[in-house]
């Protein structure tokens, strides 16, 4: 069995996934990612050059089957697991007072659920390799926002950070919160059609290399070194 590092990352096919997979990918490490969309996994992987370092999985990063049978393909291929990165996740994009429930609870278990299931699943396998898990959270669970039920969620992650970075820290796993503003990813393409406008009047965004920059750090600090808590705005977005 090979000591090169692998990392699992959920939502990993598109957006601050795919760029943080690609980033470990250049740097000659092995990477599994999730992602419900099988054209959209089979795309990045042709981008890549389908190294025999990546492996992707298709399947509901909410569903714990599923997120079990992951955790298992990964260790059955690459034999070890060193990081997790719960990273999949999306919006609604409306509110508390006049939104649609119907697609609350996919959200929520997307969001929320998923990650826990992951840490679940995952977590043997990093107390093995004095791992780390990254959470990608967002601004929004650290800044209120008026009806924004997406914040809740991430609001919900923030907190499950810490609860877990309590609970395995003595066991040598580090733990790293991702927050990131506003970002080119296809979140505010969704954003701008539910409430018109252009994108552009978003102002400046980060590009999910420069979200995926601030990821990779964090799980290529030295054993010893956990980074816990890393918000990124792009310049110019007050809240």
């Amino acid at each position: 069995m090979t000591d090169t590092p692998v990392t699992l990352i959920t939502g990993g096919g598109s957006g601050i996934g795919a760029a943080t997979a690609r980033q470990l990918l250049e740097k000659g490490q092995r990477v599994a990612i999730v992602g419900r969309g099988q054209e959209r996994l089979d795309r990045f992987a042709k981008e890549v050059g389908e190294p025999d370092g990546l492996l992707t999985l298709q399947g509901d990063a909410g569903d714990w089957d599923f997120v079990q049978s992951a955790v298992s393909a990964t260790l059955e291929r690459f034999g070890r697991l060193d990081a997790a990165v719960a990273n999949a996740g999306y919006a609604t994009h409306d509110g508390i007072s006049d939104g649609d429930p119907a697609g609350w609870k996919d959200m929520v278990l997307s969001n929320v659920l998923g990650p826990a299931l992951l840490i679940r699943a995952a977590l043997s396998a990093l107390k093995e390799t004095k791992g780390r898990i990254v959470f990608v959270g967002s601004v929004a669970g650290h800044a209120f926002g008026a009806d924004n039920i997406y914040g809740i969620t991430k609001w919900a992650i923030t907190g499950l950070a810490e609860n877990t970075r309590r609970h395995v820290t003595t066991e040598g796993v580090g733990v790293t919160l991702v927050s990131p503003g506003r970002t080119d990813t296809p979140f505010w393409e969704d954003w701008v059609e539910h409430f018109g406008g252009e994108k552009s009047e978003l102002g400046l965004l980060l590009t999910p290399d420069q979200v995926a920059d601030s990821i990779v750090y964090a799980l290529s600090q030295p054993y010893g070194v956990d980074v816990n808590t890393i918000i990124i705005r792009p310049l110019g977005q007050p809240a």
